[in-house]
């Protein structure tokens, strides 16, 4: 009897939820107005007390069984990506006879093979299946990580890495598009903080692995035992994931077909996306990706954003070895900031979904960074205890601009295949490792001042620009507004109907800020 009157609730749920999704025109040309003038962002939210209780139900069973295992995903890829930096502090190319600096070429090649096959591969994750695809390429680098235990040669490092760059191009806009079909646009920036919050405990437990390895001992380097056991790892987690992800909410193995309907059709309602949209890639998605205004405006200043997590967090152990902590405490000593840096992006993504807001969230998250800079470059080397703080306090920012910009760029492309191929470009933001990684050279250790000074002034170019963006969203929704306010009902109907304006291009369309 319990089990039927549950089902009889989510019906009525799901009736309710159809009924709603209606042309924007009901709303009414002065309030379309309003809303463009205020720029306020509409998207699902649930109308009534019971709704509310299924809506908050859905995204429990999400957050149980979908999310987590994408975090698992994440945290092993950042395992991977990172480790190299662990390995040289504990000899690493010194055990090979390279040169130090290959790490540094490796570092580099690598993200110039990985950025630009980032918006490619995640196209064609899209096209063969998100989650079949994420456990194939999760496979093909977990197996390459584990091989670096065997590298003897420059040559062969730089090979491994690019290798590990090709299959890694596609992972993390593949899960953020995958994620973004679950979840509507102000319950998105917390979960893809918790999912993106993986890279940065990955740098946590990086350290910790790190330390247990090379104290182990035995017949094989510390470094080995690093990647034979992060290696290994990953391609357990990837034989495991095109059977444990669903293909998408419809679909989804853990809810009954009640519940899958309601989950389709809260997610119409929030993007305006046509029924069975969700997996369709069309050429005109690609199209209007490439000639978005809206991502080629914020995609140089996330790559500044991105120089502080994705270049300077590979050498931060090195960073942290030359306050002068021994190869082992080093790693350990970069605990601490990580998690710290991962408490302060979730309560930064929860604020930033709670007050349905973006600009703000990331200006503050970026204005840690270059706080935290300037402590590490003004604080002498000898003041060990106080420029750890600064590093502390570097890394409390150093995660909250990228997820968010995710976030903010999903909830502005309504149409899903489009949102993919636009997650893939905004991948690029990875060209900030190559700045990170042709920064921070061994020639400027112990203290790094230059790397740092630079970092500085990048991540300062970033607040500008992000604030600049603010401003030409608002423009933009203003022009919406003075076009609508010449329109009949009938027009703005057919504005939302017909398709000669695409998703987020439609005058009733609201960018949010």
């Amino acid at each position: 009897m319990e089990k039927a009157a549950q089902v009889e609730q989510l019906e009525a749920v799901r009736d309710m939820t159809i009924s709603e999704v209606e042309p924007v025109v009901d709303k009414g040309a002065n309030q379309l107005q309003q809303e463009l003038r205020e720029s306020k962002q509409g998207g699902y939210t649930p109308s009534t007390a019971e709704e509310k209780k299924h809506h908050r139900a859905l995204n429990g069973k999400f957050d149980l069984l979908v999310l987590p295992f994408c975090v698992l995903i994440y945290l092993f890829n950042g395992l991977d990506r990172s480790n190299l930096g662990n390995a040289q502090t504990n000899g690493f190319t010194a055990d090979l006879k390279m040169s130090p600096t290959a790490i540094n070429t490796a570092t580099s090649l690598f993200f110039i093979t990985f950025v630009p096959l980032q918006p490619v591969s995640a196209t064609i994750g899209k096209k063969v299946g998100q989650s079949y695809y994420l456990g194939i390429i999760s496979l093909c680098w977990g197996i390459l990580t584990l091989s670096h235990a065997f590298v003897k040669t420059e040559a062969q490092l730089i090979a491994v890495r690019m290798l590990i760059g090709i299959f890694e191009a596609g992972f993390y806009p593949t899960c953020v598009s995958f994620l973004a079909q679950f979840y509507p646009r102000f319950d998105l920036a917390f979960r893809i903080a918790l999912f993106y919050g993986a890279y940065a405990i990955a740098g946590a437990f990086g350290g910790l692995i790190a330390y247990g390895c090379f104290h182990i001992g035995g017949s094989l380097w510390g470094w080995q035992y690093l990647f034979i056991i992060e290696g290994a790892g990953t391609i357990l987690v990837s034989l495991v994931t095109p059977f444990w992800l669903p293909k998408g909410p419809g679909s989804a193995w853990f809810l009954d077909e009640t519940e899958r309907a309601f989950a389709n059709r809260r997610m119409e309602l929030d993007s305006a996306a046509n029924v069975d949209s969700t997996y369709k890639l069309s050429r005109r998605d690609i199209w209007e990706a490439i000639k978005d205004w809206k991502l080629w405006c914020v995609l140089p200043f996330n790559i500044l954003a991105s120089i502080a997590p994705q270049g300077f967090t590979i050498f931060f152990p090195l960073v942290v070895k030359g306050l002068g902590y021994s190869g082992a405490t080093a790693n350990l000593m970069t605990v601490p900031p990580y998690v710290l840096g991962t408490i302060v992006l979730l309560l930064f993504a929860y604020s930033s979904d709670h007050f349905h807001e973006r600009t703000l969230h990331i200006l503050c998250g970026l204005s840690i960074v270059i706080i935290g800079l300037i402590l590490v470059i003004v604080l002498p080397l000898q003041n060990i205890h106080a420029r750890y703080g600064g590093l502390v306090v570097l890394l409390a920012g150093t995660f909250v601009a990228s997820p968010i910009t995710v976030a903010w760029l999903a909830g502005n492309t309504p149409e899903p295949g489009k949102r993919t191929v636009i997650l893939g470009i905004n991948g690029w933001g990875n060209l900030g490792g190559i700045i990170g990684s042709e920064l921070f050279l061994s020639k400027y250790g112990p203290d790094y001042h230059w790397p740092l000074k630079v970092t500085a002034g990048l991540i300062a170019a970033s607040f500008v620009g992000y604030t600049a963006y603010h401003f030409e969203l608002k423009a933009a929704n203003r022009y919406k507004a003075r076009k609508i306010s010449s329109m009949t009902l009938e027009e703005i109907e057919d504005e939302q109907i017909n398709e000669k304006r695409y998703a987020d291009k439609k005058w009733t369309f609201v960018y949010g800020l």
